[in-house]
């Protein structure tokens, strides 16, 4: 609820409502005790998910060490997995074992 006089936010204290503002006070009515229940959603699944299988013809290929079978080719990707204001994840899969990994 607001404040009538200065329109700052009243909170309930010894069973009024206080303006912490201007002083106004005054008692609970029947539209002051609606109670909400606000529930929280459960874990989202991420929008999209990155399918490299179909696709790695087209895409374009770099000279990085596979961590697996030590091949020096693989298909890249970025994608921003993290923050705006973080850097791109680089993802890499080998030509070689289609082994998949990334750097951020």
């Amino acid at each position: 609820m607001f404040c009538p006089k200065c329109g700052s936010l009243m909170f309930p204290e010894k069973g009024r409502l206080h303006c912490n503002s201007c002083g106004y006070e005054r008692s609970f009515t029947g539209k002051d005790a609606v109670v909400t229940k606000v529930t929280k959603p459960g874990k989202e699944k991420p929008a999209e998910t990155l399918v490299l299988d179909e696709i790695t013809e087209t895409l374009p290929r770099t000279r990085v060490e596979c961590p697996k079978c030590g091949h020096y080719e693989a298909f890249w990707v970025m994608r921003q997995t993290r923050a705006a204001d973080e850097p791109t994840t680089r993802i890499y899969r080998c030509v070689k074992c289609q082994h998949t990994w990334r750097e951020y």
